[in-house]
């Protein structure tokens, strides 16, 4: 039969011979590992480069100014979540719900129900100044989003659709344009308020 102490000591060797990815670390309340459940928090200014976030429920998270650079954001939910300055240089955003709901027009009214997901569907996005560096969305349809000084450096636009987007100010270093060809200074596209 084991001790306490036994068990304790046991327990302590088995996580510590996990991989350090594999040992949720909590930040401002929220552990930051697959799967987590962590909407409404408030994670702004939050390192969080390379987390591992995938199906995670973020759902009107604050991660302005975050660092998400390399993070693992697939099938998450960030609806309604306030990325304002966050870095999501390589971030990989497949399938992750990056939507808002459209605000009833009149009193009594209700909100629509039906989400714009995001990747490959991202219209309407609000995301100024946001750091997409490095990011794919390659077919994206990003047709009415607010760019305003986004950073796309290196990013892959290839077939995205881009119209009547608002991308004043962007940063569109060595991106690939929606055309295939490479942005100098920046994409030409019909539509687009580059």
């Amino acid at each position: 039969m084991l001790t306490r102490t036994a068990v304790l000591v046991l327990a302590v060797g088995v996580l510590a011979a996990l991989p350090a990815g594999a040992q949720a670390r909590t930040v401002k309340g929220c552990a930051i590992k697959a799967k987590t459940v962590c909407h409404g928090k408030n994670l702004s200014g939050a390192k969080l480069k390379g987390a591992k976030l995938h199906r995670a429920v973020l759902h009107r998270i604050n991660l302005q100014g975050a660092d998400l650079r390399g993070a693992d954001l697939r099938y998450a939910d960030l609806r309604q979540a306030n990325l304002k300055g966050a870095d999501l240089s390589g971030a990989n955003l497949k399938g992750a719900k990056l939507h808002h709901y459209t605000p009833a027009k009149k009193s009594g009214a209700t909100t629509s129900d039906t989400p714009i997901a995001c990747l490959p569907n991202c219209q309407y996005q609000y995301w100024p100044g946001a750091n997409l560096s490095y990011t794919n969305l390659a077919g994206a349809n990003l047709t009415q989003a607010y760019l305003a000084g986004a950073i796309l450096i290196y990013s892959n636009l290839t077939s995205a659709t881009l119209t009547n987007a608002v991308l004043s100010g962007a940063i569109w270093t060595l991106a690939i344009c929606p055309n295939g060809g490479v942005a100098s200074p920046s994409c030409s596209m019909s539509g687009g308020n580059t």
